[in-house]
């Protein structure tokens, strides 16, 4: 799952191991009431299946719910609010506690228009700019330069509330073109309680789309301008009693490890 340079946070046969965790919840969605907030997230990369890579990532949150911070990795990063509860800037901290940079969320009334990174050496310095069709985010273009030639620029197209399509350029001196292709549970993502201003800052279809997705096909675009099929991902899910993911693993066509994701939640 794609996370930009923000601190984070997939054929056609679906598999479904809807297995309940010992933890208990009652699911309450109006956001008033108690809320299941997502705590802890344990990803396990198969690139190498002989060295597989393992990242855990923490998020506290304050007495009102918001997400003040979120640790992977011995970096922290703290947000900071406005009085309707937007959040505004957030800080990224190095492993020695030295700030790295700072990111600036712009809006335009209720939707977030552009997030920006600001380094020391303004060289460093990146934008990602929204649009939005329907309420929802359209495309996500990321500028690494101040004219913002040849930007990455993700395309989304949706099912409802879920991303079908997620079409992606990056942008550099070659360009290459990635399609995934989702199918979905009905159950909530982890990210159900997340401030929605996060998910679209964190990006991709898992942030943005209400349910989970159950398979994704991967293809590229070759030198002629077609479609190429390279990957078939297809996840197990296992539930807690909210029906909220515990434990995602995804795996190739061949039945080999793709990726496994651990989510642990705390009411509030």
């Amino acid at each position: 799952m794609k996370k930009y340079f923000f601190l984070s946070l997939m054929s056609s046969v679906v598999f479904f191991n809807s297995c309940n965790s010992t933890d208990e919840y009652e699911l309450i969605t109006d956001p008033v009431q108690q809320r299941i907030l997502l705590s802890k997230v344990t990803t396990v990369y198969y690139d190498n299946p002989a060295n597989p890579q393992t990242t855990v990532s923490t998020l506290e949150y304050n007495n009102q719910g918001q997400l003040i911070k979120t640790s992977s990795a011995g970096r922290n990063s703290i947000n900071e609010y406005d009085a309707t509860g937007k959040p505004v800037k957030t800080n990224y901290y190095k492993t020695d506690g030295t700030l790295e940079y700072y990111a600036l969320y712009t809006y335009n009334n209720d939707q977030l228009q552009n997030v920006k990174a600001i380094y020391t050496d303004t060289s460093l310095n990146r934008t990602i700019n929204y649009a939005y069709s329907n309420g929802k985010v359209s495309t996500s273009t990321l500028c690494q330069t101040a004219d913002c030639s040849n930007p990455g620029i993700s395309s989304y197209t949706y099912n409802g509330d879920n991303i079908t399509v997620e079409t992606s350029e990056m942008g550099g001196t070659i360009t290459s073109f990635t399609k995934n292709e989702y199918l979905y549970d009905n159950q909530l993502n982890p990210y159900t309680f997340t401030n929605k201003y996060f998910r679209i800052m964190m990006g991709g279809a898992y942030a943005l789309s209400k349910n989970n997705y159950a398979s994704v096909r991967i293809s590229f675009k070759d030198s002629a301008g077609n479609w190429v099929q390279n990957q078939n991902i297809i996840y197990e899910i296992q539930y807690n009693s909210a029906q909220l993911p515990v434990q995602v693993i995804g795996k190739a066509a061949n039945g080999s490890n793709y990726v496994k994701y651990n989510y642990e939640y705390i009411l509030q």
